[in-house]
């Protein structure tokens, strides 16, 4: 019976939708979407190279800043290519154990960007709460172990919501409303009782979700009432200018993600989910390398000098 099960399952094929209701703007969209995915993509490889490149930044902050611009680089590479492709082309199938697989990789990284970004929280709850111990706390070691932990979890929570997904049962071609292999959309199309995958999910994403944030909220409140303590009002800018772009990506990340919990699942909000999807899957990787490079005196300066040694070698 199992072995039947898994022979049907393994046959099927999904259609991805995408944004085929709109024919129209297949075109525009795709130039768009191929622009954002490019910048997102020299944006967070150029990053890692800024921070490679210039000893100032080695550093633990910009340590976990180039996983955090490896991460988008992944996960935006996972969804986006197949995205782009299928606004051109007729056929949008995807295997099962295509989608399975892109499905895998995808957790995997949104995952790991969450506990990256409590981690990065953490980071400068340290730097500005402890500034004396600062080196001594976060040791190489501890930064190397934090940022294996965030990819082994992220790892540990694709893997066990991707099995729930591979035991239900799929028949013959499924028709997926979105862009990508999202796992609450494959649920939908299950032929058996999809009811404890979709625990699991529910269960694997609350307790990111508020963990993550839990740790961000309890680390800016010590950063904020260790500011309050200060009678400088540079010593305020300082700790403005540090945490900012931080507390800005975070705001984007989980404020998306939260919009996200909290559209009802219904037919008409599917539009309004794929264009959260988008945010967060698309535009949110292109946005965090620019938000960090902005505001950040130090990258803007290896930005130019790299820019003068391609313009002027000798």
């Amino acid at each position: 019976m199992f072995l039947a099960k898994r022979n049907v399952t393994a046959g099927t094929t999904f259609i991805l939708l995408g944004f085929s209701d709109y024919p129209e703007l297949q075109v525009p969209l795709f130039l768009v979407f191929l622009a954002i995915y490019s910048f997102s993509v020299v944006g967070n490889l150029g990053m890692i190279v800024i921070i490679k490149v210039n000893p100032k930044l080695h550093t633990p902050m910009y340590f976990f800043l180039s996983h955090l611009s490896f991460v988008d680089f992944c996960y935006s590479s996972i969804i986006a290519p197949k995205m782009l492709v299928n606004l051109l082309a007729e056929d949008r199938t995807i295997s099962f154990s295509g989608c399975m697989g892109q499905f895998f990789f995808f957790c995997t990284f949104v995952v790991t960007e969450l506990i990256l970004f409590a981690v990065m929280a953490y980071d400068r709850f340290v730097a500005i709460c402890n500034p004396l111990l600062y080196t001594v706390a976060m040791s190489q070691k501890l930064c190397a172990m934090l940022v294996v932990v965030s990819y082994a979890w992220g790892v540990a929570c694709s893997l066990t919501l991707t099995y729930s997904a591979i035991r239900l049962s799929f028949r013959g071609f499924n028709t997926i409303n979105h862009f990508f292999c999202e796992l609450s959309s494959l649920l939908s199309l299950s032929c058996s009782d999809p009811y404890l995958s979709q625990l699991l999910l529910c269960t694997v994403a609350t307790f990111n979700e508020v963990i993550t944030l839990l740790i961000i909220l309890t680390s800016y409140v010590f950063i904020v009432a260790a500011t309050l303590k200060m009678h400088s009002a540079r010593g305020h800018c300082k700790v403005f200018s540090t945490c900012a772009s931080h507390l800005t990506a975070i705001t984007i990340f989980h404020g998306t993600i939260l919009f996200l919990y909290c559209v009802p699942n219904s037919k008409n909000s599917r539009h309004t989910v794929k264009v959260a999807s988008v945010f967060y899957t698309v535009v949110i990787p292109m946005l965090n390398p620019l938000i960090y490079s902005l505001r950040n005196k130090d990258v803007k300066d290896t930005v130019s000098k790299i820019m003068k040694m391609k313009l002027f070698p000798y």
